[in-house]
């Protein structure tokens, strides 16, 4: 079976502010997510509820990520968490980051420098690879040394690793305490 890639760009913009703390980048949005303008829409993606489970306050019903993209960002925000992907555009195959080629980088130096940014965290084995090719050079270029960790991609192609799984690789990874 031929591999069908198409060259797409990214298509929106970083969810960031000054006060946010960990810039969280996966690889390159889904064609869901592209045809959302959001990051992490596919209804089988695990990232929001990950999100919630690290960081929603038991105590207050109201702080949930939501399924809008408005409530998404809002959530991400009030967090300290900044939304963005290694890639601007590339040649890919559907959701497929294997068949990732040709990327062309976000340059996160903007975001770090106008924001409080301590940590780059990137979601799978892919943004990870790229992120360490692409990114780090433009952060070395820019005289910024930011701590990066990669975590595992909250993907439904990550099948093998459960939501229990992600939830405890995340919060480990994103919050101070792990607690």
């Amino acid at each position: 079976m031929a591999v069908m890639t198409e060259h797409v760009e990214h298509g929106f913009g970083p969810v960031w502010d000054a006060e946010s703390r960990v810039l969280v980048l996966g690889s390159m949005p889904s064609p869901k997510s592209r045809e959302a303008s959001f990051y992490y829409m596919h209804p089988r993606n695990r990232f929001w509820p990950v999100m919630a489970a690290v960081f929603a306050d038991p105590a207050d019903p109201e702080d949930a990520p939501g399924d809008t993209p408005d409530s998404r960002r809002a959530f991400a925000l009030r967090h300290g968490i900044a939304l963005w992907d290694v890639i601007a555009e590339c040649d890919i195959d559907g959701a497929s980051d294997a068949s990732i080629a040709n990327a062309v980088p976000n340059d996160p130096v903007p975001l770090i420098r106008g924001s409080r940014i301590a940590l780059v965290a990137t979601t799978g084995a892919k943004a990870t690879q790229l992120y360490r090719r692409l990114c780090t050079p433009l952060l070395e270029q820019a005289g910024l040394s930011v701590p990066h960790m990669g975590l595992p991609s909250t993907s439904p192609a990550n099948a093998a690793m459960s939501l229990d799984r992600l939830i405890a690789a995340y919060r480990e990874v994103l919050t101070p305490t792990g607690r």
